[in-house]
């Protein structure tokens, strides 16, 4: 696969302020697939109208879209009842943008913590299982897919178990990040496929030496990706592919990266 074949397959993660301040030129004249984030800050700054213009002029060149739901500070399985309504009040912001954009994909984090939530583990799980019920509904409504990703979780166990909760849906998958595993989990790249490798439905692309959460280029720290995309295409099912560079440099690297390493051959 050439590199503008790869970019035709894939999304790429962008935040929506530097999206509409700096980039939307560039992935109309690239037909670049975004992932748009969302955070707090825009959510609060620009109003449904600009959102409907961004939306439209998207839409005009045929892209397909995900998003990225806003994660600073929430809990969607927090203990405190006005933490966790607080969290659905703010998640819920951009899911009403759901179908002005028509996204195939909203990925979320769970924000399970074992240190912050130990011994009340079960609980955590039940507040969950409730948060995600109410965007299951949404989901439905608007032909798009919920996807839960690995952040801080050392393990894969409490993401199978609230996944496991929802395994008749097809509105909620798994999404695996590799930079996230490599740098934060303490289980091996084969318990984590094992456990929920059936449940994934998008991947998110990027790197780091396994110490932080760097967002280097595809290659250039040390997830093990032919082993991951081994196991990948053993699953033989459609996926969402996101890139998540931090740069425009890092992206083009991260293409020529992927065409070198004949990744996504027999995936997409």
């Amino acid at each position: 696969m050439s590199v503008q074949d790869i970019l035709n397959a894939v999304h790429v993660n962008m935040p929506y302020q530097m999206l509409v301040d700096t980039y939307l030129p560039l992935i109309v004249k690239e037909n670049i697939n975004p992932e748009i984030g969302f955070d707090c800050f825009v959510l609060d700054r620009y109003k449904r109208s600009d959102f409907t213009d961004t939306a439209k002029r998207i839409k005009d060149q045929g892209l397909s879209v995900t998003f990225h739901a806003p994660f600073f500070d929430l809990r969607p399985g927090a203990l405190d009842r006005k933490v966790r309504e607080v969290t659905i009040e703010r998640l819920k912001q951009v899911f009403d943008l759901v179908p002005l954009f028509g996204p195939k994909s909203v990925v979320c984090h769970a924000s399970f913590d074992e240190r912050y939530y130990v011994s009340k583990e079960d609980e955590w799980l039940e507040n969950s299982r409730e948060t995600w019920r109410h965007f299951l509904t949404i989901a439905g409504e608007t032909d798009t897919m919920i996807a839960i990703e690995n952040v801080y979780e050392a393990d894969p166990l409490y993401l199978k178990r609230l996944l496991d909760t929802f395994e008749d849906s097809p509105r909620i998958s798994f999404c695996f990040d590799t930079g996230h595993f490599n740098a934060f989990s303490e289980a091996p790249l084969d318990s984590w496929m094992d456990e929920l490798g059936s449940s994934i439905g998008q991947v998110h692309l990027h790197d780091n030496r396994g110490f932080k959460d760097e967002h280097v280029a595809v290659g250039e720290g040390t997830f093990p990706f032919f082993e991951f995309f081994e196991r990948l295409k053993k699953n033989s099912k459609s996926l969402i592919i996101t890139l998540e560079p931090h740069t425009e440099e890092t992206l083009w690297r991260t293409l020529e990266n992927i065409e070198k390493m004949n990744l996504l051959e027999g995936l997409v």
